[in-house]
């Protein structure tokens, strides 16, 4: 590993500790206002932070088992925050009275 490379791989680490930080203070409310609603993206899908990575499409796949960083490596734009906020849009929405299942 040169030096560059080191270096490089120094900053990503602290990155990702600030973001894990951050994280772990971020309250819901927070999350949530990472989704976005917009007619105009994804046909008004509910999206992360109004790009068009909708909500359900991260749930899929992370209900299929794909884990966070092979997520994050294929979807760079997206960091483990946005994948926090559609677990709890889905945890928001999974608490409704009634749910039909087709």
């Amino acid at each position: 590993m040169t030096g560059g490379e080191r270096k490089q791989r120094e900053q990503l680490n602290s990155q990702r500790r600030l973001i894990e930080y951050s994280t772990a203070t971020m309250s819901t409310e927070e999350l949530l206002k990472r989704v976005t609603v917009d007619p105009q993206v994804c046909h008004g899908k509910p999206c992360i932070r109004g790009l068009r990575y909708p909500v359900t499409t991260l749930l899929e796949l992370m209900s299929s088992g794909v884990s966070h960083d092979e997520i994050l490596a294929d979807y760079e734009d997206l960091d483990r925050v946005d994948l926090l906020a559609a677990l709890a849009y889905a945890a928001r929405l999974s608490d409704a009275k009634r749910i039909a299942l087709a």
